[in-house]
């Protein structure tokens, strides 16, 4: 049915203004003033802005890791996400070596059937570069519309790749028009300290942070851009949680390399103490890149206001605390990595960046979803407010307080690791292609309505522009 959302503040990552829009057949047809039709249903958006869907750039749902496999999958992670904003997300497929990329997708396609309530694309892992992968990467591309690949530089013995194999990457990217993402932290120097760690007793959550200090982030992020550079290729480093990471991103982005960097709304709230939360409390906060000291947190914001780091991913990676994160009791590393982050990214972000002037409403447009979509090969079908687009619209009430919970949250884990925090902002429908997905603060999608959405190859937005000018 045709829809026309009245009286809302349109708000894009370049404009901001009142008007009227009407969706048909899952796109906006028209933006206007006093549009009317008699067969429309009438949505009233007063006192509400209208922003594109979000577009979550990195989630990991019902991912094996640690022994164990995350609590929310493609049903209850994608329904979180639409309460939070997002309507679509690009979720990472794990691969391992001998085994073909195709059988690897294949998975990930049955993991997310049927489940999505919003749309969804996939990341691919490597793990390493031969010709039999970078034969299968073509295909890859062109069947599946996968166009990012991603490559650990973390994790030793379970996902950690070669400076080889991802400067192999880097080559078959720039050539097959793919993005390239890391996971930046030297592996190798991360499992001495941790093995040093537990041999002088050392278990407890914090020392996850202690064995990652912001060093080797930084250290993995300078390598992976000088990387770049000499392949002369693009490079997505994600979940940026430091100075020193975010430093070696602006200090390359100057010298002219094409690279980009995500944050994520942990890094900019929360800080390394509550990894010394008493009674084992703190393994709720580990996840990697770990939490750095709070001055940190200074830095990232700057750096988003700047545009040395353009996105914010969540890194959903949501393991309970009884069950789960406990694995770890009494040995740090075998703490599953990752927590429950997908349904807040949006609202902290407007609440902590808009409303306390760090970012401006633009800003915050952009770097929750404009800026993904034009990097991962979504726009302008997606990531903007534009006659054409699809109908992925966020109606939302900026004058809204309420205190985040597990006991509210609609995500499938048994914590919240943002709990108590007060914030400004929430979404109050969410419309995919047109149809409601969370209406006036109830879910009304169903499971299987989310669409696989095949992505365009990097640069196609870009072909005449700089990194540099692109964030004009």
């Amino acid at each position: 049915m045709k829809k026309i959302i009245k009286n809302g503040i349109i708000v894009t990552a370049s404009d901001t203004f009142e008007a009227d829009l009407c969706i048909e057949d899952g796109k906006v047809s028209q933006i206007g003033s006093n549009l009317s039709s008699d067969d429309a249903e009438i949505i009233d958006a007063a006192g509400c802005y209208v922003f594109p869907g979000g577009i979550d750039p990195h989630t990991h749902l019902d991912m094996p890791f640690g022994g164990t496999v995350t609590k929310d999958d493609f049903e209850s992670g994608t329904k979180a996400a639409a309460f939070g904003g997002t309507t679509t997300i690009i979720d990472f497929c794990l691969t391992s070596k001998g085994k073909s990329l195709g059988s690897s997708i294949e998975t990930w396609h049955n993991k997310s059937k049927e489940k999505a309530v919003i749309d969804y694309g996939f990341h691919l892992q490597i793990v390493e570069m031969n010709e039999d992968v970078l034969k299968e990467l073509s295909q890859v591309i062109d069947s599946e519309g996968i166009t990012s690949f991603k490559v650990f530089m973390a994790y030793k013995h379970q996902f950690q790749a070669d400076d080889e194999t991802l400067y192999k990457t880097l080559v078959a990217a720039k050539d097959l028009g793919a993005l390239v993402m890391v996971h930046a932290e030297n592996g190798d120097v991360i499992d001495y300290l941790v093995k040093k760690a537990l041999m002088e007793g050392n278990t407890d959550p914090i020392y996850h942070a202690l064995t990652r200090p912001p060093e080797v982030e930084g250290e993995a992020t300078g390598r992976a851009a000088t990387l770049t550079g000499l392949a002369k290729s693009q490079l997505y480093v994600v979940h940026v949680s430091c100075a020193e990471a975010a430093e070696k991103i602006a200090e390359a982005r100057n010298r002219g390399i094409d690279i980009w960097g995500e944050t994520c709304p942990q890094y900019l709230v929360l800080d390394q103490t509550y990894l010394e939360k008493p009674n084992f409390e703190g393994a709720k906060y580990v996840w990697s890149p770990p939490l750095r000291e709070k001055w940190n947190q200074d830095v990232l914001w700057n750096a988003l206001k700047t545009g040395q780091l353009q996105t914010i991913g969540s890194d959903q990676c949501s393991f309970d605390f009884a069950g789960q994160k406990d694995l770890g009791k009494g040995d740090f590393s075998k703490i599953p990595n990752g927590g429950p982050l997908i349904e807040d990214r949006v609202s902290i972000l407007y609440s902590e960046g808009v409303k306390k002037g760090k970012i401006t409403l633009n800003q915050f447009v952009d770097i929750t979803s404009t800026r993904a979509a034009k990097l991962f090969g979504l726009y302008p079908k997606k990531g903007t407010i534009a006659v054409g687009a699809d109908a992925d619209l966020v109606i939302f009430d900026p004058n809204i307080e309420r205190t985040i919970s597990a006991k509210t949250h609609h995500m499938a884990v048994d914590y919240n690791p943002f709990e108590g925090m007060k914030i400004t902002g929430e979404p109050v429908s969410v419309l995919s292609r047109g149809e409601f997905v969370i209406r006036e603060k109830a879910f009304v999608g169903k499971p299987g309505a989310g669409q696989y959405i095949k992505r365009a190859k990097y640069g196609k937005q870009f072909e005449n522009n700089s990194p540099a000018e692109i964030m004009l």
